[in-house]
């Protein structure tokens, strides 16, 4: 009987974590297919992210990739360098971020932006325009 119980017990904290681990994304992709709030991420990242990081968050030569930028970073510090931009400065080169704190289009949609970019970063979104859930 025991035995039983702790197979239960194991099984619903396996279980459980995987949910929590699930829960954590902040994207949901059915079939290849974004919801709607991943694919208002492209879009606002095609409007507003583009012309300096590239197509599909790839990077370009005057701003870096995002994609590879992500997979290191939490939304919190991504949510912190689009809000109020930064500076590099090396011996190579000076790259600087504006800030878009006070661009609605961006603040607004951070979210959006962000789930859209985990998904490239977690390898589940490919380029070019996502298909979407109900479509």
């Amino acid at each position: 009987m025991r035995t039983a119980a702790a197979l239960i017990g194991t099984l619903a904290l396996v279980l459980g974590t995987a949910f929590v681990l699930a829960a954590e994304k902040p994207y949901t992709i059915i079939d290849g297919k974004v919801d709607k709030k991943t694919f208002n991420g492209w879009r606002r990242y095609t409007e507003s992210c583009l012309r300096c990081h590239g197509p599909d968050g790839a990077g370009s030569s005057y701003a870096p990739d995002l994609v590879d930028s992500v997979k290191h970073m939490s939304q919190d510090e991504f949510n912190e360098v689009v809000v109020n931009g930064r500076t590099n400065v090396n011996a190579a080169s000076e790259n600087v971020m504006p800030p878009f704190g006070e661009v609605e289009d961006v603040v607004t949609y951070l979210d959006d932006i962000w789930a859209y970019l985990k998904a490239r970063a977690d390898g589940v979104l490919g380029r070019g325009r996502p298909p979407r859930i109900g479509d």
